[in-house]
């Protein structure tokens, strides 16, 4: 009897720790503070794109571009670009030129960011021109172009979450029909849209920033995090997750609920009910954690004031103040400020970013310290 007791003691230990977040440090804020006290050192250190970019991807037909989201898959990284198109006017600003494709895709194997990325390729045509993976109707107020937001590495398949925009508006607005998701199996070649993976058009969660986290036990399965924002720039964050194995399964997402009386974050199916974790005007998200604050690091266009980073205790918050990291002001028309965990110095002191502008419609390299 008494040995019967001591095991039930046990199990119910055991059943305690492994069901809680008290083994990831990724997903406890239990004694921690913030400590990023600023952003130093900001530069441009390359362009990852166009005919003046050293990877010279104008030979894909890849004149101008944007966007630049990164999914790490084995030892490759691939880069995800929104429009792309060919030769353009020497003045030309913003989106436009020949040979439009809504996207376009290149893979590296670059493993120092330090002095850029170099591209080992692109998925390409059958002429070798930059491939448009998920095709569009390219009609205003029908389908005006399909924009990948991010994407992910899962069950050895490549998944790129995108918008369907229906009408792109004033600046920082526009429409979309719906947010859905596309998969390869095939290293990026082709893309299958999947029918039964879709988010409303008018719901907070059409553009993403996935994140794996593994769990600590090394037996539970990975979940994925997703930062969310809706259409546009001027919506606030919100968050959904999913356990790895059913990442196709549009059922088994959960959205953030806010927290119970313990301080432990709540999560429900309905996402019309989700609660928001930063609420601020945000832009073309990205989400990693970093191993030198041992905190999450959130990045984001502000309209107006230019790219912010906050400092995250847990994914689900709290959050930070906005601290600057690229103003408006000295680099105008910048958007979608793009980190990859991959791509780090000094033990994540130092991160590299992605950063498109919109004059000359290009996709450059940028870095910054961290102090704390």
């Amino acid at each position: 009897m008494r040995i019967g007791i001591i095991l039930i003691v046990l199990i119910l230990t055991l059943t305690a720790c492994s069901g809680g977040s008290k083994l990831n440090p990724m997903l406890d804020a239990s004694g921690k503070k913030f400590v990023l006290m600023e952003v130093t050192d900001l530069g441009q250190v390359s362009q990852l794109t166009g005919a003046d970019s050293p990877n010279k991807t104008d030979k894909y037909a890849l004149y101008g571009t944007d966007l630049g989201s990164m999914i790490n898959a084995e030892d490759r990284t691939y880069f995800v670009f929104g429009d792309s198109f060919g030769e353009r006017p020497p003045d030309m600003t913003g989106g436009g030129g020949s040979l439009w494709r809504s996207n376009t895709i290149a893979y590296t194997t670059d493993k120092d960011p330090a002095d850029g990325i170099t591209f080992d390729g692109m998925i390409t045509d059958e002429i070798g021109l930059a491939k448009e993976l998920l095709p569009s109707v390219k009609v205003d107020y029908d389908e005006m172009t399909k924009i990948p937001t991010h994407g992910l590495y899962a069950n050895g398949s490549l998944y790129l979450y995108f918008m369907s925009v229906n009408h792109w508006g004033d600046p920082g607005k526009w429409d979309v029909n719906y947010a859905g998701v596309s998969k390869s199996t095939d290293n990026g070649q082709n893309w299958t849209q999947m029918e039964s993976l879709k988010w409303p058009g008018d719901s907070n969660f059409i553009q993403v920033s996935p994140y794996k986290v593994e769990n600590d036990d090394g037996k539970s399965e990975a979940e994925i995090y997703f930062w969310c924002i809706p259409s546009g720039r001027f919506g606030g964050v919100q968050l959904m997750k999913v356990s790895e194995s059913n990442v196709e399964n549009l059922g088994e997402y959960r959205y953030f609920m806010g927290l119970d009386d313990k301080g432990d974050p709540l999560w429900g199916t309905d996402m019309k009910k989700a609660r928001s974790v930063v609420d601020d005007t945000a832009g073309e998200l990205s989400v990693v954690w970093n191993p030198y604050l041992e905190r999450w690091l959130m990045t984001y266009l502000k309209e107006g004031r230019g790219v912010v980073i906050r400092e995250g205790l847990t994914p689900w918050g709290p959050w930070g103040e906005a601290l600057d990291l690229v103003k408006a002001s000295d680099y105008p028309g910048l958007y979608a400020p793009y980190m990859n965990d991959r791509f780090i110095g000094d033990d994540g002191k130092t991160i590299y970013f992605s950063l498109s502008l919109w004059d000359p419609y290009n996709v450059f390299w940028f870095k910054a310290s961290l102090q704390k």
